[in-house]
């Protein structure tokens, strides 16, 4: 929301906005430009008839008192996606959506075209480096958008992606995630299902071909749409450098690792093609591309020791960042530290689905906030749920964070790498830290 404000007010509209809390970069961000709120909360007072637009987050509940004005004044309201897919009406659409993977995947899109010189807006979900922010709209022919399946707001309860009717789209994958506003595993895979029948007529679907339930829903779209599958490329790891092998052409040598990387990378490249962007342009552009900003980023790395901050929350997501980083080092003594901090993961039912995902890692740690767990309004579980929910021999809970420290400088041996995972935020734990101790 704050880079749509952002990207609002450079193009020379009058912003105004309002939060209950606002948080780094995000404050300090909307500070530089001149539209962080004098003061925090909702006041009627912000709303009045000379507005415009109001767009709606989906932080703001349906008893919000300045939603409540903007109702009875009549002013125009939007969801988030609701802008988005007006924004982007008139422009070829490229819509990544996926249980995981889709910021990386969108994330390589905007760097290829940049790189390329293909004009083109975008919506990503996390900071990338070359651009500004994480929302452009432009007169730009093409748009690039994270399709987020998560609800577009508290007046709207369809999915975000729902709302932008592509003409190219990628599904990386489909595991059962958002469990508050999914509750089921066959009302998650229905809201997959309305998205590809959202693609518009004659469009393409790029899709991963080693999702069994992936390849099963897309059969359903067969005679109807362009069906690409991808799958994991040709490559190697040498001296931890992960090099793409394509047929016919030289090695290329990569910045990022991880075959979920190299899976995004494959259906990037897919998508670059839908647009008329060859191989050979493609992967000159992609050998630079450094990441997302806290996908497998790197935050420390001297020769003997790495610290790895990731965003991996959900169960596929865990797996796939611990594969990656096991496959990237395989002879460095891997410490993986897990914080569950969303709604789904704090759940003891739902935490059952972490089974076996810390079982490559040397020590595996599972980081209890309290707060998390007070914010979402859930009861702690007892340590014995947690050892059962994620069965792995020999896990430690800890539950502060200079308990976490200690436990890093004890039980680290190096060579070694620490893969920090979690969309919280440890406990207000500096991460860069970590690597100073240490060295």
């Amino acid at each position: 929301m704050h880079n749509v404000a952002l990207d609002l007010k450079a193009a020379g509209h009058e912003i105004t906005g309002s939060d209950d809390a606002i948080f780094e970069p995000s404050r300090t961000r909307l500070e530089h430009a001149g539209i962080l709120p004098e003061q925090m909360g909702w006041h009627e007072s912000n709303i009045h008839p000379g507005l415009d637009l109001v767009i709606l987050g989906m932080h703001a509940r349906a008893d919000n008192p300045e939603l409540i004005r903007a109702q009875q004044l009549g002013l125009p309201i939007q969801s988030f996606p609701e802008y988005i897919a007006d924004a982007s009406k008139d422009k070829k659409r490229l819509v990544i959506a996926g249980s995981h993977g889709k910021t990386s995947t969108t994330a390589m899109v905007m760097h290829v075209f940049n790189q390329l010189g293909i004009s083109s807006d975008y919506l990503v979900g996390s900071q990338l480096q070359g651009f500004d922010t994480m929302v452009k709209v432009s007169d730009a022919p093409i748009m690039v958008i994270e399709g987020d399946e998560y609800l577009s707001s508290p007046m709207d309860l369809r999915s975000k992606f729902l709302h932008y009717r592509p003409h190219v789209a990628i599904i990386t994958g489909i595991a059962w995630d958002h469990i508050n506003v999914f509750p089921t595993w066959e009302s998650y895979i229905e809201t997959f299902r309305k998205f590809i029948a959202s693609i518009m007529p004659g469009g393409t679907l790029i899709y991963y071909s080693g999702d069994a339930v992936l390849v099963e829903l897309v059969k359903e779209a067969a005679g109807k749409l362009k069906l690409i599958p991808y799958q994991l490329p040709p490559h190697r790891v040498e001296h931890g450098i992960t090099k793409l092998c394509p047929e016919g052409s030289e090695e290329i040598a990569l910045q990022i690792f991880g075959p979920h990387n190299l899976e995004n990378l494959e259906a990037a490249l897919k998508m670059a093609n839908e647009v008329g962007v060859s191989d050979e342009q493609y992967y000159q552009a992609i050998k630079d591309f450094s990441g997302a900003a806290r996908r497998l980023e790197t935050i420390f790395n001297h020769p003997d020791l790495r610290v790895i901050k990731d965003f991996a929350h959900a169960p596929s997501k865990v797996k796939a960042s611990m594969n990656a980083v096991r496959t990237q080092f395989p002879n460095h003594q891997i410490m993986a530290c897990f914080e569950p901090h969303t709604f789904s993961s704090l759940s003891p039912e739902f935490m059952k689905n972490y089974a076996g995902s810390l079982n490559e890692a040397d020590t595996a740690v599972v980081f209890m906030d309290k707060q998390a767990f007070e914010l979402k309004q859930k009861e702690m579980p007892e340590e014995q749920l947690v050892q059962e929910a994620f069965n792995c021999p020999g896990l430690e809970i800890v539950r502060n964070p200079n308990e976490l420290l200690k436990l890093i400088q004890a039980k680290i041996k190096k060579p070694a790498v620490i893969l920090m995972m979690s969309s919280g935020s440890w406990g207000g734990m500096d991460l860069n830290t970590i690597g100073e101790s240490l060295s």
